[in-house]
């Protein structure tokens, strides 16, 4: 499910966050799964349960999961998570930074997007061609 890059420059909170979003994304948690708490995925991960806390209080605040008191925190049914314009904003940046690590990396603009192509594959797949 999860997997940590403990020699990782991000924190290990935004790792858990990133990877959950990516499970969401891929269809591998749909809307109403119930999220691992809090105990049983620091235990999982062997790490301090402040930081998974940490971690879901962020995929709370995007919209992403929701916690029902007394039930659990399970993946959000919204359609459109919350805060969507500032994590676009912040997505435009992102893509920014990659390109110019990309361009300063040597590679040539048709390279650039045909790792972008690829990684748009391993989570849009085929879906892409129903619209």
């Amino acid at each position: 499910m999860i997997r940590l890059q403990e020699h990782s420059a991000s924190p290990i909170y935004e790792q858990i966050v990133e990877q959950l979003k990516a499970l969401v994304a891929k269809g591998a948690m749909k809307a109403g799964d119930k999220v691992p708490s809090v105990r049983e995925l620091s235990s999982m991960l062997l790490i301090n349960p402040n930081t998974v806390s940490k971690a879901y209080q962020e995929l709370e605040r995007q919209g992403v999961i929701q916690t029902v008191r007394g039930k659990g925190t399970f993946v959000s049914s919204n359609e459109a998570p919350r805060m969507a314009a500032e994590r676009l904003e912040a997505l435009q940046r992102e893509i920014r930074r990659l390109a110019v690590e990309a361009k300063s990396l040597g590679l040539s603009e048709q390279q650039w997007e045909e790792r972008i192509r690829m990684e748009s594959r391993t989570l849009w797949g085929d879906e892409r061609a129903a619209d």
